[in-house]
C-alpha cells in the first residue's frame, strides 16, 4: 500500500502540471464545465484505482462515477476518450454458476456500459429524425465481422496440450463482448463526429489523454520505474506484477496502457490529430510544446513500428494539406534538420541500433520471430484460405515464446488465421471505407473549406499509419478500441463533409431589384 501510494502521488503531480498546462489549449475545443469534470473523475478514478484492494472495489466506486459523468457531459464520447486509459486493461472474471466465468471485465467494457450505451440507444431512437443515425454500410461491415470473429476464432490451447472445445457459449460471449467493446464506442463516436464542435472536443480530448500517457511515460523511462506496476498487483488476482522490458539499455515505458507498443500506437494517434489542432493555435511555443511531448514519448516508448508510423503521419498531412507539395518540401526540410540532430545526439547510437534498415543488430530476434511467424502463418492460411483455420495454435509450437504463448504479432495474420479471406475482406472493407470517406472529404473540400480538408489530412494520415503499424503488433489492448474510434471519426467526419459541400452550393436565387 504504500508503494502505491508514492506511485499515485507521482502520478497526480505529473497529471496535474499535464492537465495545468494544457488548460488554455483545452479550452479552445472543450467546454471549461466538461473538461473540469472530465479532469476530476480521472483524478478520481485514478485514486480510487492506486488504492483499492481489488478491482471489484474500484468498480464498485467507478460505476456511479461513470454514469454520473456520462449523464452531465455535453459530449459523452470524450468522457470515454478521457478515460479509457485511466487503469492498465486489465482482464477480470466476472464469476458465474455452471461456467467458468461470465465474461472478461476491463474498463473499457465498464465505460462502454455505463456512458456509452444509453448514449447509443437514445441516438438510434433518433433515426427517424436523423437518418444518418440507421445503420450505414460501414456498420454492417463491422456487425459482420464481428458476427463471423464471434463464430470463427483461434482456439487457446490447455496446460495439457489440448484445445478447448467450441461452444455456442463461448461464440454469444465473443459477441456480446464484440458488440459493447467495438461496435458501441464506432457506432456513437461516428454520429456525433457529425457535428464539428463536438468532433474537435473528442480529437482535444484523446490528444490530453494521451499527453499525460506522453509525460508518464518519459518518467518511466527516466527514471527506470513503472508507475503503474503496484495498481495492476492491487486490482488483479492472481496479481501478474509489473513486467520491465528494456531496448538499448533503457527501459521502454508503457503508463496505463499495459504494453510499449499499445502506448506508441496510441502517441501515433495523438501526434496526428495534434497536427490538425495546432493549426487553430496562435502560440508557437504550444505548437512545438505539443510535438515534443508526443514524441518523447514516442522515444521512451522506443516501439519502431510507431517510430515509422508517426513519421508516415508527418509526411502524409503535409502532402494532403492545402498547397500540399510546397509543405511536403518544407517538411521534408524540418525532418533532416531533426533526424541530424538527433543522430548526432545520444539517442542517435541508440536508435540506429534497433533500427534494421540502418543496420542495427539490437533485438534482431524479434525481426526474425515476426519473419517466421508470417511464413508459418501462410502455409497454415494456403490450406484453409475462405473460413481460416481456428485449430493453427497446436501447428505453430516451433514459435512458442518465454513466455509459454505463441504470439500473433501481426494482425493481418491473425485475421486470416481466425477467419481466413472472408474475414479479412469485411475488417479491411469496415477500415478501408472509412479511409476513403477520409481521403475524399480532405481532397472535395481543398478550396471550399481549408479547416475541414486538414481535418481530413489528420484523419486519413492517422488511419493509414494504424494499417501499417498492425502489421507488426496485434490489435489489442487500447490500439484495438481506438481503431474503431477512429473509423468512426472518418464517418462523422464525411457528414460534415457533405454538409459543408451543401451550404457551398446553396446560393440566393432572388431576382435583383433595380432602384
Amino acid at each position: 500500500m504504500t508503494l502505491s501510494f508514492k506511485e499515485l502521488i507521482v502520478v497526480w503531480v505529473i497529471a496535474a502540471v499535464i492537465f495545468r498546462l494544457a488548460r488554455p489549449i483545452a479550452l479552445k475545443f472543450i467546454h471549461p464545465d466538461d473538461l473540469s469534470r472530465r479532469r476530476n473523475s480521472w483524478f478520481a478514478l485514478t485514486a480510487v484505482a492506486f488504492l483499492a484492494p481489488g478491482f471489484w472495489v474500484f468498480a464498485l466506486v467507478a460505476i456511479p462515477l461513470l454514469i454520473w459523468a456520462g449523464r452531465r457531459d455535453s459530449n459523452p464520447c470524450a468522457v470515454y476518450l478521457l478515460l479509457f486509459q485511466v487503469i492498465p486493461p486489465l482482464e477480470i472474471p466476472v464469476p458465474m454458476i455452471g461456467m467458468q466465468h461470465l465474461l472478461s471485465l476491463n474498463m473499457f467494457l465498464l465505460l462502454s456500459f455505463c456512458v456509452l450505451t444509453p448514449l447509443a440507444l437514445r441516438t438510434y431512437r433518433l433515426k427517424g429524425q436523423h437518418p444518418e443515425n440507421a445503420l450505414q454500410f460501414m456498420d454492417l461491415c463491422l456487425l459482420a465481422y464481428g458476427l463471423l470473429a464471434s463464430v470463427f476464432y483461434l482456439r487457446a490451447m490447455k496446460p495439457n496440450g489440448t484445445l478447448y472445445p467450441v461452444s455456442s457459449t463461448e461464440s454469444l460471449r465473443h459477441a456480446f463482448v464484440f458488440f459493447f467493446d467495438a461496435f458501441i464506442p464506432y457506432y456513437v463516436v461516428s454520429r456525433a463526429g457529425a457535428d464539428r464542435r463536438k468532433l474537435r472536443d473528442m480529437l482535444a480530448t484523446y490528444c490530453l489523454c494521451c499527453a499525460v500517457l506522453a509525460a508518464i511515460a518519459v518518467f518511466e523511462t527516466a527514471w527506470g520505474w513503472l508507475l503503474y506496476g503496484g495498481m495492476v498487483a492491487q486490482l488483479s488476482t492472481p496479481a501478474p506484477g509489473a513486467f520491465y522490458l528494456m531496448r538499448g539499455g533503457g527501459l521502454r515505458a508503457m503508463a496505463s496502457t499495459g504494453h510499449p507498443m499499445a502506448l506508441a500506437h496510441l502517441l501515433v494517434l495523438a501526434f496526428g490529430l495534434w497536427l490538425y489542432l495546432q493549426t487553430r493555435l496562435d502560440s508557437r511555443l504550444w505548437k512545438l510544446g505539443g510535438v515534443i511531448l508526443f514524441w518523447t514519448g514516442l522515444f521512451a516508448a522506443f516501439t519502431r513500428g510507431a517510430l515509422l508510423g508517426a513519421v508516415v503521419v508527418f509526411f502524409l498531412f503535409a502532402a494532403l494539406r492545402p498547397r500540399g507539395a510546397s509543405r511536403l518540401f518544407s517538411a521534408t526540410g524540418a525532418a533532416v534538420v531533426v533526424a541530424v540532430l538527433i543522430y548526432l545526439s545520444p539517442l542517435g547510437d541508440k536508435i540506429v541500433s534497433v533500427v534494421p534498415w540502418f543496420g542495427g543488430k539490437m533485438d534482431a530476434g524479434s525481426i526474425t520471430y515476426r519473419e517466421r511467424l508470417w511464413e508459418r502463418s501462410w502455409q497454415i492460411i494456403k490450406e484453409s484460405p475462405f473460413l481460416g483455420d481456428q485449430d493453427a495454435i497446436p501447428k505453430m509450437q516451433d514459435l512458442r515464446q518465454g513466455e509459454g504463448i505463441v504470439d500473433v504479432i501481426n494482425t493481418y495474420a491473425g485475421v486470416l488465421l481466425n477467419d481466413g479471406f472472408l474475414g479479412l475482406s469485411l475488417f479491411l472493407g469496415f477500415i478501408l471505407t472509412a479511409l476513403l470517406k477520409a481521403w475524399a472529404g480532405n481532397r472535395r473540400t481543398l478550396s471550399g473549406d481549408p479547416d475541414l480538408s486538414v481535418l481530413g489530412a489528420a484523419l486519413v494520415a492517422c488511419l493509414v499509419a494504424t494499417l501499417i503499424m498492425i502489421l507488426d503488433s496485434s490489435l489489442t489492448r487500447g490500439p484495438a478500441r481506438m481503431f474503431y474510434v477512429f473509423a468512426g471519426f472518418a464517418a462523422g467526419y464525411s457528414v460534415l463533409v457533405r454538409a459543408s459541400l451543401r451550404s457551398q452550393s446553396t446560393v440566393d436565387t432572388r431576382p435583383i431589384v433595380q432602384v
